[in-house]
């Protein structure tokens, strides 16, 4: 899947309402970073905590650049909980951890200003 970084992009070819409902996007908790040295572009494993009906998934998360793993544990960020697994490498990827390009192209994690329950839904 190509993402678009440019900001100076229009925007996305309109969509329903009901096309939005489909992507389900949930807050989870960061329970675990580790390294993933073997990605091909520099990335961390992430396991992520959407709460009881969900649970623990794993995701690959491009933000070394804004990020130290250190820094992850306990923070809370905002995934796409239902595309289907995606293989990267010798990684199962479960969720898309979301965020927003800076001005260098850095991701900067997208997630709720204040906290809120695990397996909040985004509407």
């Amino acid at each position: 899947m190509h993402v678009n970084h440019d900001t100076d992009a229009g925007a996305a070819s309109e969509i329903t309402f009901d096309d939005f409902l489909r992507v389900d996007i949930r807050i989870g908790t960061i329970v675990a970073a580790e390294p993933f040295p073997e990605a091909r572009k520099p990335a961390f494993k992430l396991k992520i905590d959407f709460g009881a009906a969900i649970g623990v998934k794993k995701s690959s998360a491009q933000i070394v650049d804004r990020y130290a793993l250190d820094d992850l544990v306990g923070r809370q960020v905002a995934a796409v909980v239902n595309f289907p697994p995606r293989q990267i490498g010798k990684f199962m990827s479960e969720v898309l951890t979301l965020g927003f390009a800076d001005e260098n192209g850095a991701v900067i994690l997208f997630a709720p200003d204040v906290p809120v329950p695990n397996g909040s839904r985004l509407f």
